[in-house]
């Protein structure tokens, strides 16, 4: 899939965001007060900002309201009720905090699951989809879930919970990879299948299906190389996990905590470049991408 940065801003941001109000719904840290107001401040503006990065994509940026509309069937549109809910109770919880020094732990509670929620759904849009394989698996929303809950750690300053989920996040990250690699082929997709001239013999095409670009191959066929991809792996992984959890078991201070979340929010963005990047849609079959 073509790695458009709408995309990557609003599943990276986003993810951030709702992560953090997870903690906060839950209590962590436990702040009132003005400090309250800049940890939800900074919950706010990812989430916000990744969700308003989602309508980028939008050639009329107007049709955005249309994705409430479809709840039933749509998991965007599920994703988009859960983000304004949560949003919703997660401010009156953090009013309480800011400006009463009061923690309705409830409306907490309810808040941080229905975040968490909204992580699960944004990872189904694509998990759902098995035109494109890579996706369609449970380790997706596992993946998101898991980028989720440690960013979110990260960011609440919780750093015994960080490190466990940090090591959670680097094996369902690679576990993702190696599973991923193998999804088309696994899957029992091919020119073949989709002809349904198997039978007779090998089917490749004969010639191009047409001598210029089409929206297909912009947004759906993109190919990265295999070295160039194996090496953005390993720089995710150093940065989203390996060098975020090193400045974590140092001796704390305020420097290495913000090298440590620089660097983890670096490695997110890298990684889900990736997501996207990697993707393999199976129309590529077709014109002979894949």
């Amino acid at each position: 899939m073509h790695p458009a940065p709408s995309v990557i801003l609003f599943t990276s941001l986003s993810g951030l965001g709702f992560g953090l109000l997870f903690w906060l719904g839950f209590g962590y840290p436990g702040v009132t007060g003005g400090t309250a107001f800049v940890f939800f401040a900074i919950a706010y503006l990812l989430a916000v900002g990744g969700l308003m990065a989602s309508t980028f994509h939008l050639g009329k940026k107007s049709n955005a309201i249309k994705a409430f509309s479809q709840w039933r069937s749509s998991w965007l549109s599920r994703e988009a009720w859960l983000a304004v809910i949560s949003l919703i109770i997660m401010g009156l919880y953090g009013a309480g905090l800011v400006f009463l020094g009061t923690r309705w732990t409830l409306v907490g509670y309810v808040g941080g699951l229905l975040s968490l929620a909204t992580v699960f759904s944004t990872s189904m849009i694509y998990a759902q989809l098995k035109s494109i394989p890579r996706w369609n698996m449970p380790l997706t929303p596992a993946l998101f879930l898991s980028y989720g809950l440690a960013g979110g750690a990260l960011l609440s300053g919780q750093i015994a919970t960080t490190k466990a989920l940090l090591l959670v996040l680097a094996l369902v990250q690679v576990a993702y990879w190696a599973l991923g690699d193998r999804a088309l082929i696994t899957s029992g997709t091919s020119m073949a299948s989709a002809t349904g001239l198997g039978k007779i013999g090998a089917v490749k095409a004969f010639e191009p299906p047409h001598t210029g670009t089409n929206y297909l191959l912009r947004e759906m066929v993109y190919v990265v190389g295999r070295k160039h991809s194996a090496k953005l792996r390993i720089i995710s992984l150093l940065l989203v996990a390996v060098l975020p959890m090193a400045c974590l078991l140092l001796p704390f201070n305020h420097l290495l905590a913000a090298l440590a979340v620089i660097s983890h929010i670096a490695g997110v963005f890298a990684a889900r470049w990736l997501f996207f990047a990697e993707a393999e849609h199976v129309v590529g079959l077709y014109y002979g991408k894949r």
